[in-house]
């Protein structure tokens, strides 16, 4: 029998033939140069990254670095908490380079032009950079790299995993949202065609008939984005597709539609002068009925949503304003990101104000604008979009998913 006074016996030190006190001294020794060089080690995996890895160049130094300094550092941690190469698979670390992983699997997806064998040469470079520079720093026992091998082996199988998980979810995601925004316009033509009583006059009948068929082409062009975007990339999101157009409109359809679905007050504020420019009309749409079933859904009932339009030379701005508890403080950085309704599903937190804001701010970007918010206590919440008029051309352009609010 083993006495309880002998230390574990380690099989690896013993296949490597590595005396237990030279295996022990030499982990601590490598995590404190693993530490020490850790910068370094980043800083060079960047460079052969971007050098190597087709995508990289295109992503931002804060995006790309992601999640992989906390793997080193959980690698590390391993190293210094144990006496043997044995004893780590049970570390509580271990579930944290799987938590890291996960992670840095979805934020690749949400990257464009990411692949799986992108995502894999990435930490094959990873594995290689530590290599040499333990190398460099005479330290070679292969038990030791054998342990840093199976740490970033099982991060590599993490995050290939989440990265395809992540794009069937973006898929399920954006056809879902399509899905749901069809039936507005079909909820609304079939009220239209309920309303048609030719007794209200001729006025109400063209107006009822106008709505209806307005809703049955939105429909239309939903399906189409539907088809568009049954297959999608790594940080793609859905297809536009841009015209000169007066944007006008397509304002005063949805609010008149909004008016006839929900029996809150609902207040627009705007000239009947055109709005002229390049923009992807049922995008528009859809960016705004989302702002208002948002502001309808978590705003006081008994106090009026506001739509503010102001066209200016270059910039269509478009605000929505409602009264209700404000949005948390901690909640509002990440509200509009895929990254944010990924957690907030699986962590199954707090209400989710829907993609349909990711959708907002893609919409906003791809019209060369932008997205903010104002949520207080006694104020509300406000979503102020501006829209660059003539930042593109007309024809179509895939959004890109946004992974930074």
């Amino acid at each position: 029998m083993e006495s309880p006074l002998l230390p574990s016996i380690n099989t690896k030190a013993i296949a490597f033939n590595i005396p237990y006190s030279l295996l022990y001294k030499n982990m601590k020794k490598t995590a404190r140069l693993l530490n020490s060089k850790r910068d370094e080690v980043i800083d060079q995996w960047e460079k052969e990254v971007l050098q190597q890895v087709k995508a990289a160049p295109t992503t931002n130094k804060i995006a790309l670095h992601d999640h992989v300094p906390n793997i080193l550092d959980d690698i590390i941690e391993i190293l210094n908490r144990h006496e043997n190469t044995d004893d780590y698979l049970n570390d509580e670390k271990i579930h944290h380079i799987e938590e890291n992983s996960i992670e840095h699997g979805r934020h690749r997806a949400t990257s464009p032009n990411y692949t799986v064998d992108q995502i894999i040469h990435e930490y094959m470079i990873f594995h290689n950079v530590i290599i040499k520079v333990l190398h460099k720093n005479d330290i070679t026992e292969e038990s030791l790299f054998h342990l840093i091998k199976c740490s970033i082996d099982k991060a590599v199988l993490n995050s290939v995993s989440s990265f395809t998980e992540s794009i069937q979810e973006m898929q399920s995601k954006l056809i879902g949202t399509l899905a749901h925004d069809i039936r507005n316009p079909l909820a609304a033509a079939r009220m239209g065609i309920e309303m048609i009583n030719y007794e209200a006059g001729k006025e109400r009948l063209e107006k009822v008939k106008k709505m209806s068929y307005n809703s049955v082409n939105k429909a239309i062009e939903l399906i189409e984005g539907l088809l568009d975007s049954i297959t999608v990339k790594a940080g793609e999101g859905i297809m536009l597709s841009f015209s000169e157009m007066d944007i006008n409109e397509n304002i005063q359809t949805v609010y008149e539609e909004a008016c006839e679905v929900f029996s809150e007050e609902i207040i627009l504020d705007k000239t009947d002068e055109p709005i002229n420019g390049t923009f992807d009309g049922t995008a528009v749409r859809r960016l705004l009925e989302n702002l208002i079933t948002n502001a309808i859904k978590y705003g006081h009932s008994e106090k009026p949503v506001v739509i503010k339009i102001k066209n200016e030379e270059e910039w269509l701005n478009i605000s929505v304003h409602n009264h209700g508890e404000p949005i948390p403080m901690d909640k509002q950085e990440g509200i509009f990101t895929f990254l944010h309704h990924g957690k907030q599903q699986r962590e199954k937190k707090l209400k989710s104000y829907g993609i349909g804001l990711t959708l907002v701010k893609m919409v906003a970007e791809a019209h060369g604008g932008s997205v903010a918010l104002r949520s207080e206590k006694g104020f509300g919440t406000e979503f102020k979009i501006r829209l660059n008029k003539y930042s593109n051309v007309p024809g179509k352009v895939r959004t890109l998913l946004n992974t930074e609010a």
